[in-house]
C-alpha cells in the first residue's frame, strides 16, 4: 500500500541509494502509439535511475485488477525503449478496461517477492489504460452496503426551560438503559443530566433572545433598535447635552499671554453649589463630585478684566432711555480698551425700573451677543470722548443675529428717585456644557485570533498556506454612563446666538479614543455609521445600550478599519447628558480654578439644549414611516416647503427662473422677527437646500420686498392729553390723522 503523502522524498532517497532502482512513473500509449494496434497495449515504465545491470523479462511483470478485462499476458519487455536509459517498455496482448490496474515488479510467476535491485516501496504503481479516452460523465460514487436509516428517537421538541429538559433527558435514558432508575441527586448520572439541562436552559434562552432582537416591533435592546432603524435610513437620536454662558467676576485682572495657559482652560469644571465651599475649588473629584450637576468650559478665556465685571450704558445726556427691540450697536461709558472684537458681551437688567430694588429685576430681560466693532480709541488717538462733556465713551456694535429681541430699559425714574444703572453689560463670558470628563480609562487590548476558517472542500490538501483566522470579537464598552452627545464647537465668527443651537445630525459622543499597538499610535474618531467609512478609516460607531452605557464597534476591514491584535485602546470620555442639564440661571456658582481673585461664578441665562435619548416607543412609531418624507424639491411649493422647515424661517416662496444656460431657483426667505438675510444665513439656507435641489438647478436666496401701505387711523385725544404725537390732534378731540 503506498500513501499519498505531500512531501513525497522516497524517490529521492533510492535515487541516491547506490544499488536500489525503482519505479517513477508509468505511461499509456495511446494517441502517440505507432500504429492502431498498438494503442493502449504498450506501457513505458519510468524508473527513478537508469537502469543499468537490472535485467527484467517478462515473467518479472505482473498486472492485476480490473473489472471486464482481468487477464494479461506480457509479451515483451525491452530495457530503454524510451528517449532515455531509465524506461522499460512493457507490451501486453490486450487493451484493458475502464478501471485502475496495479502493476509489480515481482521475481518470477511463482515467486510474488520484489527483484534484487528493485526498492520494495517503489516496485508497484497504479494506473489505467483509458487515461486519454474522453469522457463527459462525472464517476460517480461508490456505495457498498448502505446503511438503513434508523428511525429517529421520539423527543419532546416543544422542551424550552431547564424542568422540561431534564425530563426529556431522564425518559431518554429510561428508553435507553432501563435498569439506570437513580433518580438522587447525589448520582454523577442526574448531575450530568442536570447539567446537560441547565446549558441547554441558558442556549434556549440565548435562542429566544436572538428571535426576539430580529424585529423592530419586538426588539428590546437600544442597540438592536438602532440597528433596525438604520436599515430603514432614519437616525436614532442618543439625546444631547445643555449649553450655556458664564460669567466670571474678579476682583483684579487676571492677565495671561502664554496662548498655552490661559486664565480658563478648556474643560474647567463649573459646579451647582457645594455647601461649605469657596467660590474658586480645587480640581479634585472627591470635591467636584459632591454638585449635584457639573458643567465644563468648551472654550478658554485668555484673560479677565475687573473692568469687564459690570459696564454701563451711557446715554449721551439724555434720561429715561432704552435700547429699541432688534438694536445691534450701543455706547458704554468709560474708555474700555481691552474689549475686542469677538468677545461675548451680556446685557442685563440689575434693577427694577419702577422700584428702583434690585429684587425686582426682570430675569427674562438677559441677552447674550458677540461683538462685530468696538471703538475706544479717537482717530487722532487717545480715549474717545463725547465732544459736549467729555467724558471717555466707547462705541460698540454686534452681530445681526444677535439684535435685541426686548427692548431694554437703561435708566428710568424709579420711586427710589433717578437710575441711569437699570441695565448694564458684562463681560468676561466663557460657554459650558454639560459633562464631566473621565481621563485615562483602559478599555483593554484586542485579543489575538483562537479560531481559524475551515479548508474548502475542493482545496488541495498538499498545498501550502496559511490558515485564515476568524476576526475576535472586541467590542469594549464604559464603565460610567451615560455618555455625553454634544454638538459642535462654536465658532466665533457666528453670533452667540448661533453657540446655543445646532443640528441634532452634528452631534456626536464626546469621546477621545486611542490605539496603541507597539510604536504605533492612532487617533480614532466616532461616526454616526460606518457606512461611508473606507477600508482604511480610523473611525467607529458608540452603541448606547438601555442603561445609558456605551460600548464601541468597530469596522471589518471594508467599512471602516478593524484594529489589529494586541492593540491597547485608552479612552477619554465625558459623563452627562440630557434634560437633567437644562438647569435654571444662576444656578452654577463653583468654578475649579485655583485663582484668588475669581470672586463669582454664575450662570445669568437657563442651559438649553438637553434632550433625552429618543425612546424605543418612538424609534417604532417614527422609523418605518421616515422615509416616507419627502426628501425632494421638484416643484416651487417644494423649495417653499423644505426652508420652511428651519425654526428660523417664518414665511418662505419660490420662482423658477430661466437665466441663460439654467434654471434658477430663486427661494424668498422671510425670516423670525423680520431678521435681515446676513451672509452666514445665506450659507447655512444653501447647505440646507443642497440635499433637497434636483440636478441641474441653482439656488439663489433673497430677502422679502416689502410694500409700503397706507393706514388711516381714527385717533381720539382727551382734552388733558399731553404728548408730542398728540399734538396734530389738539384742534379736534376727534380727528383723523
Amino acid at each position: 500500500m503506498r500513501y499519498s503523502c505531500c512531501d513525497e522524498r522516497r524517490r529521492e532517497a533510492v535515487r541516491n541509494h547506490p544499488t536500489l532502482n525503482g519505479i517513477d512513473f508509468l505511461e499509456v500509449l495511446d494517441h502517440s502509439a505507432p500504429t492502431e494496434a498498438d494503442r493502449q497495449r504498450k506501457l513505458e515504465l519510468h524508473f527513478v535511475k537508469p537502469l543499468g545491470t537490472l535485467t527484467l523479462a517478462p515473467a518479472n511483470i505482473r498486472i492485476e485488477g480490473g473489472e471486464r478485462v482481468t487477464t494479461f499476458h506480457v509479451l515483451s519487455v525491452v530495457a530503454g525503449g524510451g528517449p532515455s536509459a531509465d524506461v522499460l517498455t512493457v507490451e501486453v496482448d490486450q487493451p484493458g478496461d475502464f478501471s485502475t490496474y496495479r502493476l509489480r515488479v515481482v521475481t518470477d510467476a511463482l515467486n510474488d517477492a520484489v527483484p534484487p535491485g528493485i526498492d520494495p516501496h517503489l516496485a508497484t504503481i497504479e494506473f489505467s489504460f483509458k487515461v486519454e479516452c474522453p469522457s463527459p460523465f462525472d464517476c460517480a460514487p461508490q456505495q457498498i452496503c448502505p446503511k438503513v436509516p434508523e428511525p429517529a428517537p421520539v423527543i419532546d421538541y416543544l422542551a424550552k426551560d431547564y424542568a422540561s429538559f431534564r425530563r426529556v433527558m431522564l425518559d431518554r435514558m429510561s428508553a435507553l438503559m432501563p435498569q439506570w432508575k437513580e433518580r438522587s441527586p447525589a448520582d454523577l448520572g442526574v448531575m450530568l443530566v442536570e447539567a446537560l439541562a441547565y446549558t441547554a436552559d441558558q442556549l434556549s434562552y440565548q435562542q429566544d433572545a436572538v428571535a426576539t432582537e430580529a424585529y423592530l416591533g419586538t426588539a428590546r435592546r437600544r442597540v438592536s433598535v438602532r440597528r433596525h432603524a438604520r436599515l430603514m435610513d432614519y437616525y436614532v437620536s442618543e439625546g444631547c447635552n445643555a449649553r450655556t454662558w458664564v460669567h466670571v467676576q474678579v476682583s483684579a485682572d487676571v492677565v495671561r499671554v502664554d496662548p498655552a495657559d490661559p486664565a480658563i482652560p478648556i474643560g474647567t469644571k463649573l459646579t451647582t453649589r457645594i455647601p461649605g465651599q469657596l467660590t474658586a475649588i480645587d480640581d479634585d473629584p472627591r470635591v467636584y463630585e459632591r454638585a449635584e450637576m457639573i458643567f465644563e468650559t468648551m472654550e478658554s478665556l485668555q484673560s479677565l478684566f475687573a473692568d469687564h465685571n459690570e459696564l454701563r450704558f451711557y446715554s449721551w445726556s439724555d434720561e429715561r432711555c432704552c435700547l429699541p427691540t432688534g438694536a445691534i450697536s450701543a455706547t458704554l461709558a468709560g474708555h474700555h480698551p481691552a474689549l475686542t472684537p469677538g468677545m461675548i458681551l451680556l446685557f442685563e437688567e440689575v434693577i427694577g425700573p419702577e422700584t428702583g430694588s434690585p429684587s425686582d429685576a426682570d430675569p427674562t430681560r438677559r441677552h447674550v451677543v458677540r461683538l462685530d466693532r468696538v471703538v475706544a480709541t479717537a482717530p487722532g488717538g487717545g480715549p474717545l470722548t463725547d465732544p459736549v462733556t467729555n467724558q471717555p465713551i466707547t462705541d460698540i456694535a454686534w452681530h445681526p443675529e444677535d439684535a435685541l429681541p426686548f427692548p431694554l430699559c437703561l435708566s428710568a425714574a424709579t420711586n427710589a428717585g433717578y437710575r441711569d444703572d437699570v441695565s448694564v453689560a458684562r463681560g468676561n463670558l466663557v460657554l459650558a456644557d454639560h459633562g464631566v470628563t473621565l481621563v485615562g480609562e483602559e478599555l483593554g487590548a484586542v485579543p489575538d485570533p483562537f479560531l481559524f476558517m475551515p479548508r474548502s472542500k475542493g482545496a488541495d490538501r498538499c498545498a501550502l498556506s496559511t490558515r485564515e483566522p476568524v476576526p475576535p470579537r472586541f467590542r469594549p464598552s464604559f464603565s460610567k454612563g451615560p455618555l455625553t452627545h454634544a454638538g459642535p464647537a462654536y465658532d466665533h465668527a457666528n453670533s452667540a446666538r448661533a453657540a446655543l443651537q445646532w443640528d441634532l445630525r452634528a452631534v456626536q459622543p464626546s469621546i477621545s479614543l486611542t490605539g496603541i499597538n507597539g510604536t504605533e499610535t492612532r487617533i480614532w474618531t466616532a461616526r454616526r455609521d460606518l457606512l461611508n467609512s473606507g477600508a482604511e478609516a480610523d473611525e467607529y460607531v458608540v452603541e448606547v445600550d438601555n442603561d445609558g452605557s456605551g460600548a464601541i464597534r468597530f469596522g471589518d476591514d471594508v467599512h471602516g478599519r478593524r484594529p489589529e491584535s494586541g492593540t491597547a485602546f485608552t479612552a477619554q470620555y465625558r459623563v452627562g447628558n440630557g434634560r437633567a442639564g437644562n438647569i435654571g440661571a444662576d444656578s452654577l456658582v463653583h468654578i475649579a480654578r485655583a485663582i484668588p481673585e475669581i470672586t463669582l461664578v454664575r450662570n445669568p441665562l437657563p442651559a438649553v439644549g438637553g434632550q433625552d435619548p429618543e425612546s424605543l416607543q418612538d424609534v417604532r412609531q417614527r422609523a418605518p414611516v421616515a422615509y416616507r418624507v419627502q426628501e425632494r424639491a421638484v416643484t416651487e411649493a417644494d423649495y417653499a416647503e423644505v426652508t420652511e422647515r428651519r425654526a428660523d424661517v417664518q414665511r418662505a416662496a419660490a420662482t423658477f427662473r430661466w437665466t441663460g444656460s439654467w434654471h434658477t431657483v430663486f427661494v424668498t426667505v422671510d425670516r423670525e422677527g423680520g431678521a435681515d438675510l446676513s451672509d452666514e444665513f445665506e450659507t447655512d439656507m444653501r447647505a440646507h437646500l443642497e440635499r433637497y435641489r434636483m440636478a441641474g438647478h441653482d439656488v439663489e436666496i433673497d430677502g422679502p420686498r416689502f410694500v409700503s401701505l397706507e393706514i388711516d387711523l381714527h385717533v381720539c385725544v382727551r382734552p388733558s392729553a399731553s404728548c408730542p404725537i398728540c399734538s396734530p390732534a389738539r384742534e379736534s378731540p376727534c380727528s383723523r390723522t
